[in-house]
């Protein structure tokens, strides 16, 4: 029997999955791509899952895209291949927060998946690489994603020579929001998860869709959609239920206590 490529699980809330070809320090294949994608859609789905975890198996996070069955390609020519923009878009689109869990080294196209989530928690041991120069190419696609969070500055000096670069380093450049030693890294993602189940279940997808929304307004444009957008989410029944839940001092409906 084959190995997964990929796996999936639902445990406390969060949809995890897992990159599986650690033999190839999870290089994106062809297939690897279409299961991460056909995972984030029936995590959407699945009214349990309030979060998404990626991450990896073995010692790497993601080498990259499998040179010798590249996303976009399916190896014998089965099936429909997904190009991994559309597993970046879905990452960007999902209603719920994706957490990216570094649990070793990324490179080239390896780090969209910390470019296009919402939260990234990183090994301090973990290694990091725009490495597509050294091979005479360009980080393209991840760029989209990426240049976001590092800006034209760290972007320009990261994307020229691909150097390598630490967890902490990956904290400084804006592609992580904290780097921890390997050992405490899935309890920091469970703290993260955590946090996350606390937020009622709408208010949390509305405040992914405001941060990806409100810098693209003007300041006028932006306080006349925020005026609006807070209006219904005070009238909401989860706002309601969360303002009697804080004045009878208890938790609301959506906390397991």
């Amino acid at each position: 029997m084959s190995q997964q490529v990929s796996l999936y699980e639902v445990k406390g809330g969060a949809a995890w999955i897992t990159l599986n070809r650690p033999d190839a320090r999870n290089a994106l294949s062809g297939e690897l791509v279409n299961e991460i994608y056909a995972h984030i859609q029936a995590a959407n789905d699945d009214p349990a899952v309030r979060c998404l975890v990626i991450t990896g198996a073995g010692k790497a996070l993601c080498s990259g895209a499998d040179l010798k069955n590249p996303p976009g390609e399916i190896a014998g020519g089965d099936g429909k291949a997904i190009p991994y923009s559309e597993v970046l878009n879905a990452m960007l689109e999902s209603p719920k927060p994706v957490i990216t869990a570094v649990n070793g080294p990324a490179f080239a196209g390896g780090l969209g998946l910390l470019g296009a989530a919402d939260i990234v928690i990183t090994a301090e041991e973990a290694q990091f690489s725009f490495s597509e120069v050294r091979i005479g190419v360009i980080p393209a696609m991840i760029a989209v994603v990426c240049l976001p969070k590092l800006g034209r500055h760290h972007g320009m000096k990261l994307f020229l020579t691909g150097e390598r670069f630490s967890g902490a380093d990956a904290v400084r450049y804006g592609l992580a929001h904290r780097a921890v030693p390997a050992a405490q890294l899935m309890n920091a993602v469970q703290e993260e998860i955590d946090m996350i189940s606390l937020g009622g279940p709408v208010a949390v997808q509305e405040c992914k869709k405001l941060v990806r929304r409100i810098p693209e307004l003007s300041v006028t444009e932006g306080f006349e959609e925020a005026t609006s957008w807070s209006n219904r989410m005070f009238n909401s029944d989860e706002g309601t239920e969360g303002m009697a839940a804080f004045r009878e001092k208890r938790s609301p409906a959506w906390v397991q206590d």
